[in-house]
């Protein structure tokens, strides 16, 4: 073996092709060499060139959620408006110009409510259509100090219903959209952007005071998040640190504005997300206290409502990764673009008759409570009337009919007013037709006396319509076909069929 060694080693061509292998791998080492230089050369330019942060050259964090929080590409003329905005807030601004623009406002809340106005910290979070719409209403009107909270970015499926967004807005953070676009509206108005999901744990944060300086605390919350575990912390976070808020419900799948009302979340009724935030509150301890915007439009056949996924989505499997973040929803809810612009002009409207100390009737659903009240007692007492000509003991005598359910005959079945004459004033409810039954009570459960009464039994008139009617149909058993117009009748049977198709959803 190592005398073939020796033969090789002594050989002419053996001793070429080492050189050559051995040169070659110098040629490499001396290529990849080189190259390394030229690398760390490069990367010290580039780390050379990026400038200190300072005053005249500053930056930001960009978030986990997309672009720079506060930056996106700027048109020269939003480079004219950032550029006023910024002086303005600093107080180089004609004060003159600033009471002009807000003249009307002025006139309306008197200089006073205008300035307590003016001196206010509102807190959006949130800023889909009903955000977006409320921070320009308040923006508008004349709040000083805005904070914005929201991780998304501008959608163009957002656009319907977007207050201020525009095609050149798609692909960045609605916090830097909504300041652009109203820089340009009211350049006195001091903005802090938080392009971040609202948390809880993050509340002494997100919620602090303007700045460590000036310690001011936030004025009111905006609760305009479409998530119901993110709402349900905020709105618990608030109400145990003592900060007012006002909490949007659903305006999705609605399309009746004028169904739109603010009052204590223990009341707000016919609102799924409603339903279910007052119930993870009543968990945590929390059953009232908390102002919200919410519609009683009931859903019904023909109506839009939640739209399922694809069944081959639930195949693939890991459906909860199509939602943007953890949590959120998944499934598209149809919205028409002008319902969250009604809830946030109606939430804008609220925080600003409370900021400004203007008299104003929130709390009830539809400011008929006491109507509602008394024409439960009445409904009451002629069914205790009925019974009581038959005979029953009427000691303890109840009616399954709540006010919230007086509430929803008189306006959403019968539009407010007498199916009889279309009267809108002094209404009450009685029986379209006498019982099959009687009026006895109900005695299959111990212990209570029922009346067998049901919704769809109810008509709505007006209290002298409803006496005629108590005596001639109920009392005396004539047919309502033989004393009401064929129209009247069918109008009643229609309103009543109507609400036995609506109780399915009750």
């Amino acid at each position: 073996m190592s005398s073939w060694l020796e033969r090789q080693g002594s050989s002419h061509q053996t001793q070429l092709i080492a050189t050559a292998i051995i040169s070659g791998i110098t040629v490499i080492g001396l290529v990849f060499g080189v190259q390394a230089i030229r690398r760390q050369v490069a990367v010290d330019d580039l780390k050379a060139s990026i400038p200190n942060v300072d005053e005249s050259h500053d930056a930001n964090t960009v978030p986990d959620f997309g672009t720079d929080a506060i930056r996106s590409l700027l048109s020269r003329e939003d480079e004219r408006a950032a550029v006023l905005a910024r002086r303005a807030q600093q107080g180089d601004y004609d004060e003159e110009l600033i009471q002009e623009q807000l003249t009307r406002t002025a006139s309306f809340l008197k200089p006073e409510g205008l300035s307590a106005l003016r001196a206010s910290f509102v807190i959006i979070i949130g800023l889909g259509g009903v955000g977006s719409h409320c921070t320009a209403a308040l923006a508008r009107s004349g709040v000083s100090h805005i904070r914005v909270i929201d991780f998304d970015q501008v959608t163009l499926s957002s656009l319907n219903r977007n207050a201020v967004a525009t095609l050149a807005d798609v692909g960045t953070p609605k916090v830097t959209c909504i300041r652009k676009r109203l820089e340009a509206v009211a350049p006195w108005v001091h903005w802090e952007c938080f392009n971040e999901v609202w948390r809880e744990d993050q509340g002494h944060r997100l919620l602090a005071s303007w700045s460590e300086e000036e310690e001011r605390k936030p004025d009111y919350v905006v609760d305009a998040i479409d998530n119901i575990d993110s709402k349900v912390a905020l709105l618990r976070y608030c109400y145990e640190h003592g900060i007012r808020v006002i909490s949007s419900m659903g305006a999705g799948c609605k399309s009746d504005p004028t169904r739109v009302y603010v009052g204590d979340i223990s009341g707000s009724t016919e609102d799924p997300l409603s339903r279910t935030t007052r119930r993870r509150l009543k968990m945590l301890g929390i059953s009232e206290g908390i102002p919200v915007a919410y519609s009683i439009e009931k859903a019904g056949p023909g109506k839009a409502a939640l739209l399922p996924l694809p069944e081959e989505e639930f195949q693939k499997g890991g459906v909860g990764e199509l939602s943007v973040l953890p949590d959120f929803r998944a499934r598209i809810l149809p919205v028409l673009g002008t319902m969250p612009a009604v809830f946030g002009y109606v939430i804008a409207n609220f925080v600003i008759m409370e900021l400004s100390g203007y008299p104003h009737e929130s709390g009830g659903r539809t400011g008929r409570d006491k109507l509602y009240e008394s024409v439960l007692q009445g409904l009451q007492a002629v069914e205790i009337k009925l019974a009581r000509a038959e005979g029953a003991n009427v000691q303890g005598f109840r009616i399954p009919v709540s006010k919230d359910d007086v509430g929803y005959l008189i306006e959403e079945i019968f539009r407010g007013k007498s199916a009889i004459s279309g009267l809108p004033t002094r209404l009450a409810l009685v029986r379209w037709r006498p019982s099959s039954d009687g009026y006895k009570a109900d005695l299959r459960w111990e212990g209570q006396k029922m009346s067998r009464l049901q919704l769809s039994d109810l008509v709505c008139m007006t209290k002298e319509e409803a006496a005629v009617h108590e005596r001639k149909v109920l009392a005396d058993g004539e047919r309502p076909e033989d004393i009401y117009e064929a129209a009247v009748v069918e109008l009643v049977e229609r309103r009543l069929d109507e609400e036995r198709a609506m109780d399915r959803y009750r």
